[in-house]
């Protein structure tokens, strides 16, 4: 690939344009608002002049409820030799470019599974794909060159491609990624009017499950608008869930031995059930989930600390897995978590202990 035109130079379209240019690929980018592709091109992304001709490859990268109807557009003026979007939903476009009588041989639906709470150009940066995977939906029409270009595409970004069915794709990201930030939503919205007193006292759980709550509404509802059945069919086994829950809760508080027992059994079935779909969720570059022990180390917030206690590991000779920070309420203080291979731990352990961290068992 040696030219490339981006059409939507928001958060996903601009990081794609950064990975590009910075391997040699020679990036034209365009949008609706001129001054983001603007903000594209000065950030490094590539020039927001329009092509003299037909480029290799053309990445839509427009909400999905617009990829058919710029896909569509692009595809009449002949602007590349093939084409993607990168939108979340794969079945719904591909069926309106069928309904429109398109030759859809020189398209291909793909998917990064990459992103972030914020938004636009200046959100990008050209690493956001490094190790996610990027699903990609070819039927028996797609060129095979399309093909190449799209994995092309996806090495330059350094993803992982993953080959799937538009709509088992389309069921699958509402498992794991529509429904839990509706389910992050729900629970993010019972703090708006809570008590802040009540609110003071979040910690890093709390956290964790309102991230991704904070991403922009503007954008859920272009993707749940194109796939709300697979949404909401997930969604009514949460209601039936939390129903038993509910159900669970209140026999425990029933002065009957019978009956709190029967609410001990149901909010246990519900943590275990918990338990055992957590442990499928995929661990570091998607590799299989592995049990990490935890050295939990009390800091000052102060600049510099972190940087101290990585290089106290690394003198140590142990890899950091994986690190959390939980700020303590109300003090200039906090909780760094740091997961290490189990036979590392004890190492660790006594190396930051020698170096003066205070460690909390």
């Amino acid at each position: 690939m040696r030219t490339a035109l981006v059409i939507g130079t928001g958060l996903i379209g601009t990081s794609a344009a950064l990975a590009l240019s910075r391997r040699g690929v020679a990036v034209h980018l365009a949008d609706h608002d001129p001054e983001q592709a603007r903000t594209a091109a000065a950030l490094g992304a590539g020039t927001d002049e329009a092509p003299d001709g037909p480029v290799d490859l053309a990445i839509v990268a427009a909400p999905p409820a617009h990829v058919a109807d710029v896909l569509a557009d692009a595809m009449r003026r002949g602007v590349a030799r093939g084409y993607i979007d990168v939108a979340s939903v794969k079945g719904g476009p591909r069926r309106e470019l069928q309904a429109r009588g398109l030759d859809l041989t020189p398209y291909i639906g793909t998917h990064p599974m990459s992103g972030r709470e914020k938004s636009g150009p200046l959100a990008a940066t050209g690493d956001l794909f490094e190790g996610r995977p990027w699903v990609l939906t070819p039927t028996r029409d797609t060129d095979t060159e399309v093909l190449n270009l799209a994995l092309e595409l996806v090495s330059h970004c350094r993803a992982v491609p993953v080959v799937m069915d538009a709509d088992a794709h389309d069921r699958a990201v509402a498992l794991v990624s529509h429904m839990p930030h509706l389910v992050s939503s729900m629970v993010a919205a019972r703090l708006e009017n809570a008590d802040e007193a009540a609110v003071r006292l979040c910690g890093q759980g709390i956290r964790d499950v309102t991230r991704i709550a904070a991403s922009d509404p503007r954008m859920w509802i272009d993707i749940l608008s194109a796939n709300p059945g697979p949404v909401a069919d997930l969604l009514t086994d949460v209601a039936a869930d939390l129903e038993e829950t509910v159900r669970a809760l209140r026999a425990l508080e029933s002065s009957d031995e019978h009956k709190r027992r029967e609410g001990v059994t149901g909010i246990e079935d519900v943590l275990r059930r918990g338990n055992a779909g957590q442990v499928r969720v995929p661990g570091k570059h998607g590799s299989a989930p592995r049990v990490y022990d935890t050295v939990a180390v009390l800091i000052d917030d102060q600049p510099g600390q972190l940087a101290r206690i990585f290089a106290d590991a690394e003198r140590a000779g142990v890899n950091i897995e994986d690190v959390r920070i939980e700020h303590a309420t109300g003090q200039q203080a906090g909780l760094i978590q740091l997961m290490v291979e189990p036979k590392a731990a004890p190492v660790l352990t006594a190396a930051l202990r020698d170096r003066g961290w205070a460690i909390r068992q």
